[in-house]
């Protein structure tokens, strides 16, 4: 139904992945959807860590198409990557290669584990896989990383139904995604939403400032930086936080204002869809 990307235009660790891995788990618990989230950078195991520990090599399963296995070399996008370029994947089939988290709500597509000269060559298959896995699910989430290559990582951003711009909290990355946008007018549409990675609330560049600078009509989005969210991803225990922390209301507990946050970026995620439909 629709491509949400997260990406850091100005390239600064922005906390990017731990942000849409945030705000894809709590809406999965919050909301009646079909979520799926793929990383899409060589070898980055940020998303995997969140929710399982890594896997010891099996024997190869030589059911092609059988039902979803922990382990497996031909697993995640490491197995999808060879069918889409034999043409043989279906909308349907890309499930037998994701891990589920909450059945019937959040899968994750495992990272890519092959040689660097496959990875190349799995970049190339991004564009087209999302394409595929949109007609499945309703939400599919994307951790876009620049080391998919230019041309693709454009082909998946003009794919993408919405493009979730995560920077730093500070000036001068403010300042260069400012410039970034008056090159690349897309950035000033409603496909365009901006959010704050590891927010501080204590800092000046607070919400209510940076939405002001930027001249954005509504305040923008963000995800704080939180402790026990960092260790959670760490040590596999996000979706155990995000069910422990759904109970706390109190915003003025850094606890709380972290979900509160990923609430209200969920939502705004959610609205703008929304909006973009009716257009």
């Amino acid at each position: 139904m629709s491509i949400i990307t997260f990406w850091d235009p100005i390239r600064e660790q922005a906390g990017k992945t731990l942000a849409v891995t945030a705000i894809a788990t709590h809406i999965s618990i919050e909301h009646n959807y079909k979520l799926l989230l793929v990383g899409t950078g060589y070898k980055d195991y940020t998303i995997d860590r969140c929710f399982w520990a890594e896997d010891k090599p099996k024997k190869k399963n030589f059911g092609l198409f059988g039902p979803n296995t922990n382990t497996g070399l031909e697993d995640g996008m490491s197995g999808l990557s060879k069918l889409m370029k034999s043409s043989k994947l279906s909308a349907d089939q890309i499930t037998n290669y994701t891990k589920p988290i909450f059945k019937n709500r959040l899968e994750v597509l495992p990272t890519f584990k092959g040689a660097p000269n496959e990875y190349e060559q799995a970049a190339q298959t991004y564009p087209d896989l999302l394409t595929t896995a949109n007609g499945y699910y309703d939400l599919v989430f994307v951790d876009l990383d620049t080391s998919v290559g230019k041309e693709n990582a454009e082909a998946i951003i003009q794919k993408s139904d919405l493009i979730v711009v995560t920077l730093k909290q500070k000036l001068s990355s403010i300042n260069n995604f400012l410039q970034y946008r008056e090159d690349n007018p897309m950035f000033k549409t409603k496909k365009a939403l901006i959010l704050i990675g590891e927010y501080d609330r204590n800092s000046k560049y607070n919400i209510k400032n940076i939405t002001r600078y930027m001249g954005e009509k509504n305040k923008v989005s963000t995800v704080p930086y939180n402790t026990l969210f960092m260790e959670a991803a760490e040590e596999t225990g996000v979706p155990d936080l995000f069910l422990k922390l759904r109970k706390n209301k109190n915003s003025e507990d850094s606890n709380g204002f972290f979900l509160s946050e990923v609430n209200r970026s969920a939502e705004n995620i959610i609205y703008r869809l929304q909006d973009l439909r009716m257009r």
